[in-house]
Formats: structure tokens, sequence, C-alpha cells
């Protein structure tokens, strides 16, 4: 297995150029060394079927490795909503069953008038509830993955996201290091620190599935309240910083995942991060 790492979304390089749509992202990123590409659908799904193939087509020639996140407003532990978000995860896996697209990622919910152990039994419920309907639909094969958030309000903290993969095997953690940084109000800086979290994920699923995590990285910036604004590299403030995780990926063994949701430089930042984790192979 080969480590990927790539944009979510189309970074401001892209855009720039006119002449691309979204079906020329493989050709482009793979002529800048990278090999992943999460398709964002935060507003809802609006690619259509032939679109989607398409795009499968381009990425498979290129050797992208593609993913996407579902809507931004599915709230996984709000019951009330619960057909809403089973309509939206069913469209999202549909996409991703046409591009050729093996993972969809999904986020947790609030906690907004639940203590957040009925909110995580809720998002379990829902997510139960998702998976017998892929399966009915002979969509088993896209695996849903439950994010790490990064507000602290929000359900989706390391703990909650690995219990609900263990509740129910067939999900992935997707695990927001840019969020677990600013929910933690900027606690996630050493070696040590990110160690901790790897183990936490091993002991949880597995080394074997942890060494294929599927991560999101980029620097934020935080309040009181948790996560205000994805930034750039480099931005001189706020974190968090790839090298001790791309050093400590290298020596576990891990060939993971890696998407950058900078704000504008996914696709630059990506490759920073692609050279340091190779970096540390050699």
């Amino acid at each position: 297995m080969t480590a990927k790492f790539g944009p979510a979304g189309g970074s401001d390089s892209f855009l720039s150029e006119k002449k691309h749509a979204t079906v020329d992202a493989p050709a482009w990123l793979h002529a800048r060394g990278l090999n992943a590409l999460e398709v964002q659908f935060g507003r809802g799904v609006s690619m259509g079927e032939k679109t989607a193939k398409l795009l499968g087509e381009h990425a498979a020639a290129y050797d992208i490795a593609l993913s996407v996140h579902s809507p931004y407003y599915i709230s996984l532990s709000n019951l009330d909503a619960k057909e809403k978000n089973l309509q939206y995860i069913k469209q999202s896996a549909g996409a991703a069953d046409w591009m050729g697209a093996s993972k969809v990622i999904v986020h947790t919910g609030a906690t907004k008038g639940m203590t957040r152990e009925q909110a995580l039994d809720n998002a379990a419920e829902t997510l139960t509830t998702a998976l017998a309907m892929l399966d009915e639909l002979n969509l088993s094969h896209i695996t849903l993955c439950p994010e790490t958030m990064g507000k602290i309000n929000q359900l989706g903290t390391l703990t909650e996201v690995l219990d609900l993969c263990v509740r129910l095997p067939q999900l992935a953690p997707c695990v927001d290091f840019g969020h677990l940084y600013a929910r933690t109000l900027g606690n996630l800086t050493t070696e040590t620190q990110f160690a901790a979290i790897l183990s936490e994920i091993e002991s949880a699923i597995g080394l074997d599935k942890a060494r294929l995590l599927h991560c999101h990285f980029s620097q934020i910036q935080y309040t009181t309240g948790g996560e205000y604004k994805h930034l750039t590299f480099g931005n001189g403030e706020f974190g968090p910083d790839f090298t001790p995780l791309a050093k400590l990926f290298a020596q576990r063994g891990y060939t993971p995942t890696v998407i950058c949701e900078s704000a504008g430089t996914q696709a630059e930042d990506a490759i920073t991060m692609k050279t340091l984790y190779e970096e540390n192979l050699s």
C-alpha cells in the first residue's frame, strides 16, 4: 500500500485555471505528485451520474484515490432529522459508487439539549440504519467514516468517534487533526501528543486498520468554543504542525490517506505533507 495525499475539493490554484472542470482534477493532481482527492458535497450532492463516472475514469487513469465528503448539515445525533440525514447519506454513497470512491465522510452532529452519551447513542442508531440501507442498495462496499469535529459543543471527540467504530465495525474513523487541535484549544503540538492519538486509534480498531487511517489535516484558528476557521500552512500563529505526525506515520508503518483542508492552498500544503512523510521514510 502507498500513502495518499491530496486536497479537499479544488484549491485556488486549480480553480484559477478557468479551463479546468472537476473531471480534470485527477490529471492536474497527478502532474503535481499528488494521489488523492476528496470530493466535496458539503452543500448537497449536486454531481450527476455522467460526470461522476467520468471523474472516476480519470481518477483511475491517473491513480487518484477518491473519497466523498457528505453534506455538512448532516447531524447523526438528531433523530428528528433522521430521514433527511439518511437521504443525504444515500445520495453521497450513490455518487461515491458512480465515481469509484471507497469512503464517505460524515459529520457526527451536535449535542444541543442532550447529554453527550445520548447524542452518541442517537448517532449510533442513525448509523446502524444507514448501514442497513446501504446493504439493501448494494452499496455496502462504501465505507462510512464519522469525523472528529472541531467545536467543543459538537459530538465528535476522538474517543466518541472510535466508540462508534467499535460499536459498528463496518465504519472507519476520519480523524481530523486540525479539529482535534482546535477543540483542545491548541493542545496538540508534541510528538508525544500525536503518538497518544495514534495509540488510542490502534487500541480501538487494531493496528492493521489504523495503518490505513483516513484523515484530514489543516491548520485551524480557534476560540474558546473550538474551531473558528481554516488557515493556510505557515500562518505563523495557529497549528497543528504536520512534522511530528509525519515522523510517527513513517515509524509505525502507516500508509494513510491524508486530505488537506487548508483555506485555498490545500493542494500546495498537501504536497508539503507528502514531502515530509517521504523524507521520514528514507
